[in-house]
């Protein structure tokens, strides 16, 4: 049973439909990714979720029970990291994890206990007495995240929990991330860092202007492009139209075009060495003709013809 189904789910605000009709599941133990960019509907779709929104329509089902039937049982399941630091600064990290633990139900002595778990799980036990305002943002994420896990949930919600933080501390956020499915436990995980999802999730769903575009793992999203036949020619292409030439639209699709470079995906299943004759051969001057396999960057081009995080 998927400890979260999301299905058909809608919220408007205005004439703007944030989330329209987003259906998904996730599983134990898996980290599933919605990548999008800035905008996209993401943050709505984990508000909803959690029960921050109440949806225009479409079901949300926590671990085989309606959320709506029973919110506190459905958010005491789930843990939420949002995308704002929700900390007070005055306060230790220690002092910060024991509160939200009380506020997630736990008796005092275990919240001590279990702050005192996680400030060690997290590299922060040297500086679990210092103010959170004496932190750095990386240190701030990882209590922030610390704070969700203290009632162990079963689900956990993050909404971009590593937005501008160095790479050293989004690496060792990252980490502590996939221990946590070791355990079972299932993570809903938002982004619009394409790294991210891609060394991280299971699946990906690629969400844009409120929908759901696509959904896969990583290998099926790339085999949307044709698997490993990407091809990137370099030259004079200002002003080119690829799609006015003889017989390219039977052979290629136009991912991408600059003044100097043209991202194509070949169609079929025609041999790499005959596609690059092609592509060589077009009529313009073409310098140079690189083989890549598809990024989630790619695959976003395709579906919506605009970059990621645009």
């Amino acid at each position: 049973m998927p400890l979260l189904e999301v299905n058909r789910l809608a919220r408007a605000f205005g004439s703007v439909r944030a989330v329209d009709g987003v259906s998904f599941r996730v599983e134990p133990g898996e980290i599933y990714g919605l990548l999008g960019p800035n905008g996209a509907g993401k943050t709505t779709t984990l508000s909803m979720i959690c029960g921050l929104l109440k949806p225009d329509a479409g079901d949300i089902t926590v671990d085989g029970v309606n959320f709506w039937t029973d919110p506190p049982r459905a958010q005491g399941i789930m843990g939420v990291v949002p995308q704002e630091i929700a900390l007070y600064e005055e306060l230790s990290g220690r002092e910060n994890l024991e509160f939200w633990g009380r506020l997630a139900g736990l008796d005092r002595s275990t919240a001590k206990a279990r702050a005192g778990e996680l400030l060690a799980a997290l590299s922060l036990a040297d500086r679990a007495e210092d103010a959170v305002k004496k932190y750095s943002g990386g240190m701030k994420r990882r209590i922030n995240l610390g704070a969700a896990l203290m009632h162990r949930p079963r689900l956990l919600l993050l909404d971009e929990p590593t937005v501008g933080i160095d790479p050293q501390a989004r690496a060792n956020i990252l980490e502590f991330i996939r221990g946590l499915c070791v355990g079972g436990t299932g993570i809903l995980y938002t982004t619009h860092y394409l790294e991210e999802a891609e060394q991280l999730c299971q699946r990906i769903g690629i969400i844009d202007h409120g929908r759901l575009l696509a959904e896969g793992t990583l290998a099926q999203l790339q085999e949307r492009l044709g698997g490993d036949r990407l091809f990137v020619a370099e030259g004079q292409l200002a002003g080119a139209r690829p799609d006015s030439w003889p017989g390219f639209r039977e052979r290629f699709r136009t991912l991408q075009q600059t003044e100097r470079q043209l991202t194509v995906a070949a169609l079929g299943s025609r041999d790499p060495a005959d596609c690059l004759r092609d592509l060589l051969a077009l009529p313009v001057h073409i310098e140079n003709v690189t083989v890549k396999r598809p990024s989630l960057n790619d695959v976003f081009l395709q579906l919506t013809g605009r970059d990621l995080r645009e």
